[in-house]
């Protein structure tokens, strides 16, 4: 059975927007805002129209070349055009980078939880709090994509309505902030590393094209629309920040839009934006669960890894096994903490996704006839960010991803699979 009759088309563009927004904006954009006041004070806010035309420069070829494939499993199909081994690493090591961010918020989640859930944050409230959560949104998805999307378009609005209400509020009471001198370049080169982690995630549609109808469309418009509103949020949100904390903040620097919160309307304001910071974390890991696991059930379809993984429920149509096996992973993972380690390879592993997926275009079945010259240029300019911002990555990060690279290449050799191939 091939994957388009199993797997029917359902996610359209609402869709596939939200799961490149949700992929997109997780835990960081409550994270970020005291950072970036602290190192560059009320110039902060205009880092992210800056990054988000970077990333339009990696999006937009990314987008075309992911028109050009309308199967499901993302990064592990782009990279077959150069070898099917290349194929399986390059999904293997997204897969464990999704795997590894889904524990890495999951327990930030948690986290958020016991600021008013006592014990919330150890011993067997917390392992039950997280299987609970994580089997929550596994049965979800297990149902089918429609009522997953419907579940993931609540939790989008639950998120950015508070957020977007208190940027506005706060901008109205304390006025727009003009931007502040620049520090010296080196520091504007960390500062536009951090703030491009606030992107990584688009992609997350991608993953999913086998579901998504009419995907030569539908994906560019979701990656790129994406690009903006994120980019927009972000900056609107950092703008209302530096309006109160121009500074940033001495106590609360992990909270910061608790604190704007606090600020506005009191303890209420702080309740409000902590309900909205759980939404927004709920949103990344349920968008997470609904586009990882199609990466391993492509890859089982293609006989490198086992089958049991490529089964679909006979009712709802959706990859169970999968959605199953990557919901007992990441549990795992955040209950037992090992997944610190991996999170630093995360945005390096993206990078390394977005330029293959960028080149694998002029050899994609779906590409188009010929190639302009602008879209080499934009190309070129995609995979040149690419390298950069890798670049930034230390020692280690490098060889931890060699040993995910190896770990799955150990995986795909003893992989049985037909002697003949497809």
């Amino acid at each position: 059975m091939s994957e388009q009759q199993s797997l029917p088309r359902r996610i359209g563009v609402g869709g596939a927007l939200m799961l490149a927004f949700n992929g997109a904006i997780g835990a960081s954009i409550f994270a970020l805002p005291a950072t970036l006041a602290a190192d560059f004070g009320t110039s902060a806010p205009w880092l992210f129209p800056l990054v988000g035309l970077a990333s339009l420069l990696i999006a937009i070829p990314f987008s075309r070349s992911v028109a050009a494939f309308p199967e499901s499993g993302g990064p592990a199909t782009y990279g077959r055009v150069f070898g099917s081994l290349a194929g399986f690493e390059l999904g293997w090591i997204y897969y464990v980078a999704r795997a590894t961010a889904f524990a890495a918020n999951l327990n930030v989640l948690i986290s958020y939880l016991s600021r008013w859930w006592a014990g919330a944050e150890d011993g067997l409230l917390r392992i039950l709090l997280m299987l609970a959560a994580t089997a929550g949104l596994a049965f979800i998805n297990s149902r089918g994509i429609s009522p997953a999307m419907r579940v993931l378009g609540g939790i989008t609005l639950l998120k950015t309505v508070p957020l977007i209400a208190a940027a506005v509020a706060a901008l109205i009471i304390a006025g727009v902030p003009a931007p502040g001198p620049l520090p010296p370049l080196t520091e504007v080169e960390a500062g536009v590393l951090i703030v491009f982690y606030a992107f990584v995630g688009f992609e997350n549609a991608a993953v999913t094209a086998g579901e998504t109808r009419d995907p030569q469309r539908t994906l560019p418009r979701a990656l790129l629309g994406t690009i903006g509103s994120v980019a927009l949020l972000y900056f609107v949100v950092q703008l209302a920040f530096v309006s109160f904390f121009p500074n940033g903040l001495e106590e609360g620097a992990e909270t910061p839009l608790l604190a704007l919160g606090e600020r506005l309307i009191g303890p209420v304001g702080a309740l409000i934006l902590g309900l909205a910071a759980i939404f927004s974390l709920a949103g990344n890991l349920h968008a997470n669960i609904a586009a990882t696991p199609r990466l391993t059930f492509a890859m089982a379809e293609r006989r490198e890894l086992p089958a049991w993984l490529a089964r679909v429920h006979p009712q709802f149509a959706t990859p169970a096994a999968s959605i199953l096996f990557f919901a007992a992973l990441v549990a795992a993972l955040a209950i037992s903490g090992s997944f610190v380690w991996l999170a630093v390879v995360s945005t390096l592993a993206r990078m390394i996704v977005y330029a293959v997926t960028i080149l694998s275009l002029p050899r994609a079945p779906g590409r188009p006839a010929r190639l302009s010259a602008s879209h080499w240029a934009i190309a070129g300019v995609g995979v040149l960010i690419c390298v950069l911002v890798a670049a930034q990555a230390d020692q280690k990060a490098w060889l931890t991803l060699a040993a995910l690279a190896g770990a799955g290449l150990l995986l795909y050799l003893v992989t049985p699979r037909p002697s003949v191939s497809v």
